[in-house]
C-alpha cells in the first residue's frame, strides 16, 4: 500500500482525503496546512491521520505520492525540488480533476442506484407477472407478481433455466423463433390460468439478448364468468318461473319503483309494463293503500289484503313480503289473487256439494264431539247401531246435531259405498210429501212426469233414508212408511204393484211423540217401529264443558268457507258463550260465531267480545215466567198439563212480540213454521185471545 500526503487542506485537500480514505491502495499518511482549523486539518485529526503546519519534517522516503492541493506555485516548486525520485508530485489542478471525475462517478452511481430502485419499484408494483430471460434461457428479472402467481420466490428462479421454474414456458421458443406470441392461454402446474404475451428482445444491430413475458392470473375472472352463467341460468329459470305463473306477481326496488311484472299481472290487472316498470308502487292501486310501501316501511310481510287494482277495479287478494339480502332490504315482491276467478270457484264447489249432499253423507263419527257422559253414551249407541239394520230413532232439541249422527251412522254401517238420502217432513206439503218419498206412477195426477218418477225410498235403495222431523208426518202418511218397515216395499202413487226394497231408515225428532200419541196426531204402531233403537242427544246447555272444542272446529270450518282466517276466540268471549242458556243448542252457537266472524276485520284473526251479537239467557226469563204462572197453576194437575198451559202461554208472548210475524216466531223459538201452525190450531191460539 502506498503512502500519501496531502498539501493543502481546503476544500479541494477535504475531497481528495474523503475519496483515498475509501481506496484499498492508498493510504494518507499525513494531512499538511498553514491553518490549523482547515476542513481538511480536522477531518484528518478526526480520522486519526498525522496533521502539521509544515510539509517539510514529513517528507521522508516513507512517501510515495505527494497530492499538491494548495493552489501556490511556489510551494509546489519547492515540493519538486526537494522530494526523493521515487516519489510521485501531483499537482492540485490533476488532483481537482481526479476529484471531480470521481465525484460524478459518485453522482452517477446514485442515479443509477435511484433509477434502478424506481424500475424495480414499477417492476414489482405492477398487477401484471414480467419474466426476463436471457440469450441463454436464464431468468435474469422476476417480478413480485410472478412469484405470487408461479408459486416460485425471486431468489429460486435467478440465474435459472427458465423451463426449470415454469416447465410450461415457451420462451425457449421465442428466442428461436424471435417472433412475439400475444395472448396466449397457458394452465401452470399449480393449475392457474394466465394469459400471457411473450416478446423477444432484439437490439438496434438485430442482435438477441433475450426474451420475456408479461402475464395476467385469469382464474378469478373465469371462475366469476362461471358464475356469471350460472346466474343467467337461475335468473332465466326464475323468469320461466314467475311467467308461468298464474298468479300475478310484481316487484318493486327499496324506493317502491316497479321493477318486475309477470303476464298475469297484466291479465288481471289490465295494466303494461310501461305502466308499471319504473313507476311507484301505486299506480296499479285503484281503491286501497299500496302493500308494497307499507312493507317496505315495515319490513314485515302481508297476508290476505282485499283491494281493488286497476282500471277495472278487479277485486283481489294481496300477499306482499319483503325481499332482505344479507340484512339490508332490496324491495319486496307480491302476489295477487284474482278473487273473481275463485268467487267462480267457489260457486261451482258449492253446486258440487249440494248435489254431493244429496246423494251421500258428509260426517263421520270423527266429526262429533262429545266429552260429557251423555254425549259419550249417543255416540256410543249409534256405533252400535250402525252395525245393524235396524231403525234408529234420533232424540233431541233442534240444533243438538241429530243429522250429524244420522251421517255418521250410515257411514259406519256397510251401506256407506250406496246413497244417503235425507228428506225433512216438516218441509214439504202435505200434498206433495206421499208422491215425494214414494215416487207416482205415469198419469196420477195432472203434471205427472211421463214415464212416471222414482221416489226417495226407490233413490235410497241398498242405502240409508234419513227422515228428519218425523213428527211432523201426516197420519195417512205414516200409514205408508209403516208398510215399508213392515214389508221392506212400496206402491207408487198412483200404481198398485208393490215395489220391494232394502232401505235403513234413519228417523229423527224434535217433538214429544208420546204426547203426539196421546192426542192422536201419531201412531202408536208406528212408533214402536221406528222407537226399536232411541237414542237420546243432549242439549248443549246440559254439556258446556264441550264448547271450547266445538268452538274450534266450527271457527275452522266457518272460517273455511267464509275465506277467512281466523285462528280462535278470546277467553273473555269464551266466558260470555259458556255462561249462555243455547236453547238453540249447537245450531245456535255456528249461528253465532258465523255473525261474528262476518263482522270481523279481514285481519282480525280471534273472535272478541264485541264481535259477538248481544246473548239474553232465556233461562231467567223462563224461570220468571214460571215463578209468575205458578201462582195460578193448581197444584194436582198433571205435569203434561201445566207445560202444554205453559207451551202456549210463551207462544202467544212471542207472537204478540213479534206482530204476529209466524215465520219469525217460528225461527225465534226453533220450531219449524209447520209445527207452529200445528201448535196454533192445537192450543187454540186466536188474535182474540192474545189481546
Amino acid at each position: 500500500m502506498q503512502n500519501v500526503m496531502i498539501v493543502g487542506a481546503g476544500k479541494g485537500g477535504t475531497a481528495i482525503l474523503k475519496i483515498l480514505k475509501e481506496s484499498e491502495v492508498l493510504k494518507v499518511s499525513v494531512v499538511v496546512d498553514r491553518n490549523l482549523n482547515a476542513p481538511g486539518m480536522l477531518l484528518a485529526r478526526k480520522e486519526g491521520i498525522n496533521t502539521g503546519t509544515d510539509w517539510q519534517p514529513y517528507l521522508t522516503d516513507q512517501i510515495d505520492i505527494i497530492i499538491e492541493v494548495t493552489g501556490n506555485e511556489v510551494v509546489f516548486q519547492e515540493l519538486r525540488n526537494t522530494k526523493s525520485k521515487q516519489t510521485v508530485l501531483i499537482p492540485g489542478s490533476v488532483a481537482f480533476l481526479v476529484a471531480k471525475i470521481m465525484e460524478e462517478k459518485e453522482d452517477l452511481i446514485e442515479k443509477h442506484k435511484n433509477e434502478s430502485y424506481q424500475q424495480e419499484l414499477i417492476f414489482n408494483a405492477t398487477n401484471d407477472g414480467m419474466v426476463v430471460i436471457d440469450k441463454y434461457g436464464k431468468v435474469i428479472l422476476f417480478n413480485t407478481r410472478a412469484q405470487e402467481i408461479i408459486g416460485v420466490t425471486k431468489e429460486q428462479a435467478i440465474g435459472k433455466y427458465v423451463v426449470e421454474v415454469i416447465p410450461t414456458s415457451r420462451l425457449p421458443f421465442i428466442l428461436e423463433s424471435r417472433r412475439t406470441e400475444a395472448n396466449q392461454e397457458l394452465v401452470l402446474e399449480n393449475d392457474r390460468k394466465i394469459i400471457t404475451t411473450r416478446i423477444p428482445i432484439i437490439e438496434e444491430n438485430g442482435t438477441l439478448i433475450g426474451a420475456f413475458a408479461v402475464f395476467k392470473d385469469i382464474t378469478e375472472v373465469v371462475n366469476l364468468a362461471e358464475e356469471l352463467t350460472d346466474l343467467r341460468e337461475i335468473q332465466t329459470m326464475l323468469q320461466a318461473i314467475i311467467h308461468s305463473s298464474d298468479d300475478a306477481i310484481s316487484v318493486v326496488d327499496e324506493n317502491g319503483r316497479g321493477i318486475l311484472i309477470n303476464p298475469a299481472y297484466s291479465r288481471i290487472t289490465g295494466l303494461t309494463q310501461e305502466q308499471v316498470i319504473g313507476k311507484p308502487a301505486t299506480a296499479d292501486i285503484s281503491e286501497g293503500e299500496s302493500m308494497h310501501m307499507k312493507v317496505l316501511q315495515t319490513r314485515r310481510a302481508v297476508r290476505g289484503v282485499p283491494m281493488r287494482v286497476g282500471p277495472s277495479k278487479r277485486e283481489v287478494i294481496v300477499n306482499v313480503a319483503p325481499i332482505i339480502v344479507k340484512g339490508k332490504l332490496k324491495g319486496s315482491v307480491g302476489v295477487i289473487h284474482d278473487m273473481s276467478e275463485m268467487k267462480s270457484l267457489s260457486r261451482e264447489l258449492n253446486r258440487a256439494r249440494q248435489l254431493i249432499r244429496k246423494l251421500e253423507a258428509k260426517y263421520t263419527f270423527e266429526d262429533i264431539i262429545g266429552q260429557s257422559d251423555e254425549m259419550m253414551l249417543a255416540i256410543e249407541q249409534a256405533k252400535l247401531g250402525a252395525k245393524t239394520p235396524a231403525t234408529v230413532l234420533l232424540r233431541g232439541e233442534s240444533g243438538t246435531g241429530k243429522e250429524l249422527f244420522a251421517h255418521a251412522i250410515h257411514n259406519a254401517s256397510d251401506r256407506k259405498y250406496n246413497k244417503f238420502i235425507r228428506v225433512n217432513c216438516a218441509a214439504i206439503s202435505e200434498t206433495l210429501l206421499e208422491s215425494e218419498l214414494f215416487g207416482y206412477e205415469e198419469g196420477a195426477f195432472s203434471g205427472a212426469v211421463r214415464g212416471g218418477k222414482r221416489g226417495f225410498f226407490e233413490e235410497a235403495n241398498n242405502g240409508s233414508i234419513f227422515l228428519d222431523e218425523i213428527g211432523e208426518l201426516p197420519v195417512n202418511t205414516q200409514a205408508k212408511l209403516l208398510r215399508v218397515l213392515q214389508e221392506k216395499e212400496i206402491i207408487r202413487v198412483g200404481g198398485t204393484k208393490p215395489i220391494s226394497i232394502n232401505v235403513r231408515i234413519i228417523a229423527a225428532t224434535n217433538v214429544n211423540l208420546e204426547k203426539g200419541i196421546a192426542k192422536g196426531s201419531f201412531r202408536e204402531d208406528l212408533y214402536y217401529r221406528l222407537n226399536r233403537m232411541p237414542i237420546h242427544i243432549p242439549p248443549l246447555r246440559k254439556r258446556i264443558e264441550e264448547i271450547p272444542l266445538l268452538n274450534e272446529r266450527l271457527i275452522q270450518k266457518i272460517s273455511q268457507d267464509y275465506g277467512r282466517n281466523v285462528e280462535g276466540i278470546t277467553p273473555s268471549a269464551l266466558k260470555q258463550l259458556m255462561e249462555y242458556d243455547w236453547p238453540g243448542n249447537v245450531r245456535e252457537l255456528e249461528n253465532i260465531l258465523g255473525r261474528a266472524i262476518i263482522f270481523m276485520k279481514f285481519n282480525d284473526q280471534f273472535i272478541d267480545v264485541q264481535h259477538l251479537p248481544e246473548l239474553k239467557n232465556q233461562q231467567n226469563l223462563t224461570e220468571s215466567s214460571v215463578s209468575n204462572h205458578t201462582d195460578s197453576v193448581v197444584m194436582d194437575r198433571t205435569l203434561s198439563d201445566m207445560m202444554e198451559e205453559f207451551e202456549a202461554k210463551i207462544i202467544k208472548q212471542t207472537l204478540l212480540r213479534l206482530n204476529e210475524n209466524k215465520t219469525l216466531t217460528a225461527k225465534t223459538l226453533g220450531l219449524s213454521v209447520r209445527n207452529l201452525y200445528y201448535k196454533i190450531e192445537k192450543y187454540k191460539i186466536e188474535k182474540n185471545s192474545m189481546q
